[in-house]
């Protein structure tokens, strides 16, 4: 990346609000967000978060696609590479005492392995979505995953739709229990492999690192326990989340993990979800 451009950026990025809007696109990545998903996530006004937007789209780190009648933004993650790269390598001159947070990453050092991953997902309330994909990975998985999940909203309780739908495809539901987030960030919990989001709001949040630098994925998907209607029609919302999951994840368990670097992984990852979203359209 050219000095100037590197400039243009880092100014753009020197303002907390604009830096917030990207440090958010960033944990959707690489999906895009609506206007009004961001500006309820970070209470910002409308005519406010349109000038960062123009920004941070104006300078080549964000960019807009329309679909129908909705703009959905997102990261411009070439250029956002260039601009840490030029950080890193150019500015840093790539001295290894500045560089060794990122070694892991930089050498690949994503297990090299075959079994026994772990894998935490979060949604809001660990009620349904999170809960759905934590049963399907352990029954999927073929003993390659620990699997866990866990909720951004504290005082939940597992969604009894969820609990028959689970039941009804024939997996174990004892034991099964609502957890907040904060059990996974204690000192000597569980260092992840990998982390996903399954809804929009728990992706918005604003969570510290993960220890590890865990694979990071959203699949974010709308929430079934505010489906209406009859019994039976909130309980085949229910079941088609269920079934949204299970393709994600049966595609997922199946990735030759021992043969895949980070990056591949990473590249993996976002295309099932994409795979899945195309599914859905279709």
């Amino acid at each position: 990346m050219e000095s100037i451009r590197a400039a243009q950026a880092f100014a753009i990025l020197g303002h907390p609000g604009r830096l917030a809007v990207f440090r958010l696109l960033m944990r959707f990545a690489p999906r895009g967000v609506r206007p009004t998903e961001i500006a309820d996530a970070l209470d910002l006004r409308p005519n406010t978060l349109s000038h960062h937007l123009a920004d941070l789209t104006a300078c080549g780190l964000a960019k807009v696609d329309r679909q129908g009648r909705s703009l959905f933004y997102s990261v411009d993650l070439g250029t956002t590479e260039g601009l840490i790269g030029y950080l890193a390598l150019d500015v840093g001159r790539a001295r290894p005492d500045l560089l060794g947070p990122l070694q892991p990453i930089l050498e690949d050092i994503m297990p090299h392995q075959n079994t026994d991953f772990d894998v935490l997902f979060i949604c809001s309330g660990n009620s349904a979505r999170s809960i759905f994909a934590e049963v399907l990975l352990r029954d999927l998985g073929r003993g390659k995953f620990q699997s866990f999940s866990a909720g951004t909203r504290p005082n939940t309780e597992l969604n009894p739709f969820a609990l028959d739908v689970l039941r009804r495809n024939g997996h174990d539901v004892s034991g099964l229990r609502s957890k907040h987030i904060s059990e996974f960030q204690q000192p000597g919990s569980v260092e992840m492999n990998f982390v996903f989001t399954v809804c929009d709001t728990a992706a918005a949040e604003d969570c510290p690192p993960w220890p590890g630098q865990p694979i990071t994925g959203h699949w974010g998907l709308p929430d079934p326990a505010r489906a209406t209607g009859t019994d039976a029609e909130r309980a085949l919302v229910f079941s088609q989340t269920y079934a949204a999951l299970r393709r994600r994840i049966a595609a997922f368990v199946e990735l030759p993990f021992d043969q895949l670097t980070r990056l591949a992984l990473q590249t993996h990852v976002d295309a099932i979800d994409a795979d899945a979203l195309t599914h859905t359209k279709g």
